[in-house]
């Protein structure tokens, strides 16, 4: 059988597999990458090759730090400090909220920052008899897009960056993502600030699933009622900035991954975090989902098959299509599987052939893949789209429709923002 079929034959079980979850997302990403070795599509070399990409160490590296983050109670600290600082009244609370919460997700754990502030952003609206409801979709909002802001901000980006690279292409850096990340973060906060709060139910639902808060605490490393030790949170913080520093400062000698890294081995060396902690702070589905697609990546590349499905899509497209409207519908397929399955593992799915079909028509596939990955984060949509969605919907008493009022403007608003500034920072043009 004709190579190129075996790996579309596969990627449609994979894909199959990743929206129905019928087993784990890391494992099915992992199978997909072993029967491509099997049925010798890819050489056994290649099979595993993305366990040992640069983009997988630095990802690994950044979990660790923002696990010492959450551990020595750092972010929690800076989190509620200026909620607490911004008051009773609903709007100005809300900015706060959204403001700190992007800046913490942009570096850490989405999910983290929201089990940590949750528990007090419904304190706060007890005491000042504001619906809980008013507050928690802002929260979930804003760690949704503030993961846009940085590379490791949010999987998506991960995913898009280490495409890229597997295909042999010019990738993002770092703080690349800022340029579509930080206006598009602006612009949903003044959204919700002014327009989309109107459309957020005045709720006050059930008691906080404990359970999961703890869950959600203990995966970002935040996990542990012990004292924190002020000392280790300054640490934490100066090991984040050295980090970031040296990532920002593009240093031929220290790479983003061998930064990463140094940062991670301070956290452990210093006492943030032991080094069991380190282990379980990393997000290992995530790893293995990513690894795992890259291998089928490749294998797409290298059979054909990526362009098999670009060709498809180009034809139905008509002649010389508009890279502005390819955009813009690879845009859309994006943020609609977003909202029904994992973000990571959309963006996977979507990276290759996003890639094959920009070259099939001229274009610089660097834009395009900014666009599928921004539209992957942009997961404001539905209850398990994410889960900072998910978190908020108890106590908050959110239904299923409360989330598609809220979340569609915002995802049609997220296209709008990316078809005007993406082009502008990434030209189409080769």
């Amino acid at each position: 059988m004709d190579p190129a079929i075996i790996t579309l034959s596969v990627l449609a079980v994979a894909a199959f597999l990743f929206i129905t979850e019928l087993i784990p997302l890391a494992v099915t990403a992992m199978a997909a990458c072993t029967a491509l070795g099997i049925l010798g599509v890819l050489p056994s070399k290649a099979v595993y090759a993305g366990l040992s990409n640069s983009t997988v160490v630095l990802f690994g590296g950044m979990f660790v730090i923002g696990a010492a983050m959450f551990k020595t109670g750092l972010a929690e600290a800076i989190g509620v400090a200026v909620v607490k600082k911004a008051g009773t009244n609903e709007i100005p609370l809300m900015a706060a909220i959204m403001l700190v919460t992007i800046v913490l997700s942009a570096v850490s754990s989405n999910t983290g920052t929201v089990a940590c502030l949750m528990p007090v952003i419904i304190g706060i609206c007890q005491a000042a008899k504001i619906p809980a409801s008013k507050e928690l979709m802002p929260l979930a909002i804003a760690a949704n897009v503030g993961g846009t802001i940085t590379m490791i901000g949010t999987p998506p980006n991960v995913i898009v960056t280490g495409a890229l690279s597997t295909a042999g292409l010019p990738t993002f850096g770092f703080f690349e993502f800022a340029w579509i990340g930080v206006p598009l973060s602006i612009i949903i906060t003044l959204y919700t600030l002014f327009i989309g709060r109107h459309f957020i139910p005045a709720k006050n639902g059930g008691a906080m699933d404990e359970a999961a808060l703890k869950a959600a605490k203990e995966e970002a490393g935040a996990g542990g009622d012990a004292p924190k030790s002020k000392v280790k949170m300054w640490i934490s913080g100066l090991i984040l900035i050295g980090v970031v520093a040296a990532m920002a400062l593009n240093l031929k000698t220290v790479p983003l991954h061998t930064a990463a890294v140094t940062g991670a081995i301070l956290c452990v060396v210093t006492g943030c975090l032991k080094e069991k902690e380190a282990y379980a702070g990393i997000d290992w589905v995530t790893i293995f989902l990513f690894a795992g697609m890259l291998s089928v990546a490749a294998a797409m590349e290298k059979t054909g098959a990526g362009k098999l499905i670009a060709d498809s899509v180009v034809n139905m497209m008509g002649e010389n299509p508009n890279p502005y409207v390819l955009t813009a519908v690879l845009f859309l397929i994006s943020n609609i599987l977003t909202q029904f399955m994992s973000n990571t593992a959309s963006a996977a799915l979507l990276a290759p052939i996003g890639i094959s079909i920009a070259q099939s028509i001229g274009a610089d596939p660097k834009p395009v893949l900014m666009a599928l990955g921004i539209a992957a984060s942009c997961a404001f949509a539905t209850p398990m789209a994410t889960p900072p969605n998910t978190l908020v919907l108890g106590p908050a008493g959110f239904s299923f429709n409360d989330y598609a009022k809220v979340g569609i403007p915002m995802c049609i608003l997220s296209l709008i923002i990316c078809l005007v500034v993406i082009p502008l920072v990434w030209p189409f043009g080769m």
